[in-house]
């Protein structure tokens, strides 16, 4: 059982965010981008530790749909045609619970790579 539970979830498609807000009224908005390369799908996570896939060309990236799965998750389809994985309400408050320190990550790892993005500094 989920320990946190959505009292809203709202998607922001001009803007590229998705907006959600749990029963103890912590609030996080989260860019599309951001929830693509942190996607649990197999395709990003891999079949265990050390498989991770870096997702890289991703900018712009948006949702163009959300699916109820159960009354624990959602399923989540964005524009290049990613639609496997399941969000949990816990992982969804983890993800915004911990985004600077996420999306850090990702930066990092982008760059070690030596994939560039916008908020890559030169």
């Amino acid at each position: 059982m989920s320990k946190h539970i959505p009292t809203n979830l709202c998607l922001h498609q001009k803007s590229h965010r998705l907006e959600i807000t749990f029963e103890n009224g912590e609030t996080f908005t989260m860019p599309c981008e951001y929830l693509r390369v942190y996607s649990p799908s197999a395709a990003v996570r891999g079949h265990g530790p050390g498989q991770e896939v870096l997702q890289v060309d991703k900018e712009g990236v948006n949702i163009i749909a959300i699916e109820p799965v159960g009354n624990y998750a959602v399923k989540i389809y964005y524009d290049d045609g990613h639609n496997s994985g399941i969000y949990d309400w816990d992982l969804l408050y983890t993800l915004g619970k911990h985004q600077d320190e996420l999306w850090q990550d990702y930066l990092r790892k982008l760059k070690e790579a030596g994939h560039s993005h916008s908020q890559l500094q030169d």
